[in-house]
């Protein structure tokens, strides 16, 4: 597993490029983790609907769930689906949309410094064994290319958006990544 640092880009991910991204601020270190999840609909593994929420091709008709967020314009760098596969939306070197209205360390935006890898999961239901050995894989070369990222600096959407979210919830073994 490697990361291009030039392109952004993961080698072993499946590349599906999502329009919910931009520029970062010029000279801006990538220096925060952010762990969240999905799933689509809700409480539903498998399928296509997260890579079509993620480049705005969601079939509102497909589940009522999906008329409540069919106008969001999101997306993460990355998705770790339940059987360990990777989808890599936006590249390293772009800001994904991810983290929506954000705050680490008394430091606002979080969007513009972090990297957001979304599990394909809940907050109530376990997470698949696999998915915390790519976890751990990620967060391995995300901190051999990002010095930046380091212990302390891998958070929970729940960290960054206290009171507006709760991911990656309490079903998140977190001294499984952090062993």
């Amino acid at each position: 597993m490697k990361i291009n640092t030039h392109s952004g880009l993961l080698d072993v991910a499946r590349q599906l490029p999502s329009p919910n991204c931009d520029a970062r601020p010029p000279g801006t270190e990538i220096d925060l983790l952010i762990i969240h999840n999905i799933s689509l609909p809700p409480g539903c593994f498998g399928g296509d609907a997260i890579d079509c929420f993620f480049t705005n091709r969601l079939d509102v008709d497909a589940d009522p769930f999906y008329k409540e967020i069919c106008d969001m314009r999101v997306s993460a760098h990355l998705l770790v689906r339940r059987d360990g596969a990777i989808v890599q939306y936006v590249p390293f070197t772009q800001r994904a949309w991810h983290a929506g209205v954000s705050c680490f360390e008394g430091r606002q935006g979080c969007n513009d410094y972090s990297i957001g890898i979304e599990l394909e999961g809940t907050d109530e239901l376990a997470y698949e064994d696999i998915q915390y050995q790519v976890l751990q894989q990620l967060i391995k070369v995300l901190c051999q290319s990002y010095p930046g990222i380091r212990e302390g600096r891998i958070v929970g959407h729940s960290d960054v958006a206290a009171g507006r979210k709760t991911d990656p919830g309490p079903a998140f073994d977190w001294s499984k990544i952090r062993a």
